[in-house]
Order: C-alpha cells, then structure tokens, then sequence
C-alpha cells in the first residue's frame, strides 16, 4: 500500500472537522486558494500543527506581497514546528509582490530557512493550459536541486502518471513522485463544493479529461480503485499517493485509518477535489 497524504482546503470549521475524523498520524496539505489567501492556509496549518498533526501548507508564489512576508512564514512554520511546505506558482493573474513564478520561493526559503525547510513542488502529467511541455520540464530541472519530491496534478489515467515518471527519468529529473488522485463523491456535491470553494470553472478542465472523469459527472460515483491498482502494477514509479479530499472527510467508510504516517486507506477514502491547473513555470 502507498503512503497517503490528503489535502485539505482551509474552510470553516475544517480543522474541527480533521480533529473529528482524522487521526494524528496522518499527514495533512493545505491548500492555497486565491480568494483565501496565504494567511488563512497558515493559520489553519498552525492550528493543525499545534493539534499534533503533521501539516504541509502550500505557498502559492504569486500570492506572496513581499520577500517580508515570506521570511515570517518561515518563522511561524519553524516556531510551530512546521518542517516541509509545497510551493507552486499561483493561478493568480497578477502577482501580488515580487514573486512571479516557484523558483525564486524555492531560492528564498533554503536561503531564509538555511537548507532545513522541506520543500514539494508540482508535476503535470497531462501538460499545462498556460505552460508549454518544454518549460515545465526546464522548471523541473532548475527546482530539483531546492526540492524533495513532486506531486502531481490531479490525473485519472494511471498511464498518464507511468508516462511521467518515466519522462522525468529520462530526462534528468530524479525526485519522488507523489500521484494526485481523487477519491469519490457524487456529482451534485462535487458542482456544489466547486461553487464555495471557487474552482467551478474546473468542472469544463476535468470534463475534457476523458471517460473517467466524464463518469465522474455523470449520474454515478468515480472509484480510485481501479487508478490505484494501475499505480500499484509499478510501485516504483510513485512514492506515495496525494489524495485530493475536497474536505469530505465525513465521507468515509467508518471513518477509519490505519495507524502509521502518511498511512490512510487508499479504498476506505471517499473524498474529491476538482481543481485547475495552477501556473507554475
């Protein structure tokens, strides 16, 4: 079985929510949107942090203000005990200060955290609306050095994500990769937690993604199971799975995961994210 990590979107109530459902030995993500901010991902994190659970907030480049700002989060990650994040460059339109793209972030942080701050940063096995092939593979190659793994975009075809790893094989990337998968949740609250969490324009994304993601809304439910068994048939290729959970914890089937880090159950999770593609070049 892979290790499992969720992400999780910092909305009211979730952290009561985590605390509720989750046990303490899983590893959580939270995500940065751009009408939530950095300051809500981290105050959610903390809290988490300070809960007992092991946190990794996403820092969103083009959302950063200033250098300032991100010397403090590295301060408030190291004073609550925060040891790994995950950058991407942001689907804001405009950056909001100084940062345009993840590597400079990258750059900052070793340099602000001298070297001890862990860093994730993002793969795209289905390529980039916005970022041709060739950059993302060159901003692989220029971030590997600052990072510890990738993770990829949320994918449906377990040869999409085979494709990739072997493409950054191949081409001199060599980090862990963690797959982005979704679990299952039925379509009428997949659209109505796209609306509140302001990623519904990703359901046209996700519908152009062939049949298993048309069968995700459809009528019925999409299952991992068959994606993760694909993962399984070469377990060298994936470090882990990153569960994308659209804070449908509740969901799950007992509520149960079995103890051990970054060790939830692959089938008992019942959660989705829909989300589009964030620039990150």
């Amino acid at each position: 079985m892979f290790p499992i990590r969720i992400e999780i979107i910092p909305t009211e109530g979730i952290v009561e929510q985590v605390q509720a459902l989750v046990p303490k030995t899983t590893t959580l993500s939270v995500t940065c949107l751009p009408h939530h901010g950095i300051e809500r991902t981290m105050r959610t994190a903390v809290e988490l942090s300070d809960a007992g659970y092991t946190v990794v907030p996403h820092l969103a480049a083009r959302s950063l203000r200033s250098r300032a700002e991100l010397t403090e989060i590295v301060r408030v990650c190291d004073a609550a005990g925060i040891r790994e994040v995950f950058v991407i460059g942001g689907d804001r339109k405009e950056p909001a200060g100084v940062y345009d793209s993840a590597l400079p972030v990258l750059e900052d942080i070793a340099q602000y955290s001298g070297g001890m701050m862990r860093v994730g940063v993002a793969g795209y096995p289905e390529g980039h609306p916005l970022v041709s092939p060739v950059d993302l593979l060159d901003g692989l190659l220029a971030k590997q050095h600052l990072a510890m793994h990738v993770v990829t975009q949320m994918c449906f075809s377990a040869g999409k994500i085979h494709d990739f790893a072997a493409l950054l094989r191949r081409e001199g990337v060599h980090l862990p990769l963690w797959a982005g998968v979704a679990g299952s949740v039925p379509r009428t609250k997949l659209v109505a937690l796209a609306g509140q969490i302001g990623v519904g324009s990703s359901l046209k994304f996700l519908s152009r993604k062939g049949p298993l993601a048309r069968k995700l809304l459809s009528g019925d439910r999409y299952s991992p199971d068959s994606l993760i068994a694909g993962l399984e048939s070469q377990p060298g290729n994936i470090a882990g799975i990153h569960l994308y959970s659209f804070n449908s914890l509740d969901s799950m089937p007992g509520n149960s995961f079995p103890a051990g880090p970054d060790q939830a159950s692959t089938s008992a999770l019942q959660a989705a994210l829909i989300r589009g593609a964030a620039r990150d070049n």
